[in-house]
């Protein structure tokens, strides 16, 4: 920490990583020094742009990106291990690339400089720590290097269901992700590892595996054995929605009963949950910096035990929660380097 500031550097500037550079313009506590990404810096500059959020202005100055805050060095590098943290004085780094996920990956950024690593997607090694916001930050500990801050998915439905379970109790509970297309997916048909992968994102509702019930089953270890989760990948830009259906524990429970349990998790967590009574689709959500938007309209009972409910979240909600255990490991301070 310099001045009073947590110095963040980024590993891939996609989506993610584009939101957490607009975020950090809008905060006082964090500066960016460094970013690394394959793409030229004057097209990371010209995406940034592009995004259309207003803001302070910044622009491309001899491979730095300036604006009135603070300036950021941008570097074409493809791989961890590539980029001379050290040289820059980060405290953490968070990996954006949604690609390196992998345990010898991410220390290869501990190797060149960086405090923490905080991963803005889920693991696919064990790592010191998965932190979601509003469940597990008590977990942390200052000697955490690896850290993982889930996915959006992930934050989404934990919340979702940590509420309803102890405001209700649920059994068990099953997911479907209507996500909208990600950036390893082909706008035309192209020849991909998976066979439904393999079709054109623009124009198919594609289903897939998703990792996101796995791992809030270790978050929740009451789950442990009783969640099952699925994906359908859709042509959206923007926006996503999370079809949940919980069998409880007890019968009688009704519509209003469930509704009203996610109002007062939302009057508790506003800057975590929010609840909607308009009939909202997709492009509404976008925007939206809270883990879920649980959709009080979209709530059905079936029977005297199976809920169905349906909570919308995107982006920019998950590069907020990334940021939140970013300065969360900042406060508890320690070896990991951020202080």
């Amino acid at each position: 920490m310099r001045n009073g500031k947590i110095r963040i550097g980024i590993m891939g500037l996609g989506q993610i990583g584009r939101h957490l550079y607009h975020l950090a313009l809008e905060n006082d506590d964090i500066e960016i020094p460094a970013v690394a990404d394959i793409g030229k810096p004057e097209i990371i500059h010209y995406l940034l742009k592009s995004d259309g959020l207003n803001g302070p202005r910044y622009e491309l100055r001899d491979n730095y990106l300036v604006n009135e805050k603070f300036r950021t060095r941008m570097l074409q590098l493809a791989r961890p291990g590539d980029v001379p943290w050290d040289v820059f004085g980060v405290d953490c780094v968070i990996d954006a690339t949604g690609r390196y996920r992998r345990r010898e990956y991410l220390e290869a950024h501990l190797r060149t400089g960086a405090g923490r690593v905080i991963l803005a997607s889920l693991p696919a090694d064990p790592v010191d720590r998965v932190v979601i916001p509003g469940i597990s930050e008590g977990s942390a500990v200052s000697g955490d290097r690896l850290i993982s801050a889930g996915s959006a998915t992930t934050n989404a439905l934990a919340l979702l269901l940590q509420t309803l379970d102890k405001a209700l109790g649920v059994d068990c509970a099953s997911m479907t992700t209507v996500h909208a297309y990600s950036s390893d997916q082909s706008l035309q048909d192209y020849a991909h590892e998976d066979f439904r992968r393999s079709r054109s994102a623009a124009q198919n509702i594609i289903p897939n595996s998703n990792e996101s019930a796995r791992w809030v089953e270790m978050i929740l270890p009451q789950f442990a054995g009783k969640l099952s989760g699925y994906a359908l990948n859709v042509p959206v830009q923007r926006g996503s929605l999370l079809d949940l259906t919980c069998v409880l524990r007890d019968t009688g429970v009704t519509v209003e009963q469930v509704n009203e349990a996610m109002r007062s998790a939302a009057d508790n967590h506003p800057r975590l949950i929010g609840v909607t009574d308009d009939p909202i689709v997709s492009s509404d959500v976008i925007g939206c910096r809270q883990s879920l938007l649980f959709d009080s309209r979209a709530t059905l009972k079936a029977g005297k035990r199976i809920v169905k409910v349906l909570a919308w979240y995107e982006s920019l909600g998950h590069a907020c929660r990334v940021l939140d255990v970013v300065r969360h490991y900042s406060r508890l301070g320690g070896t990991g380097g951020v202080k």
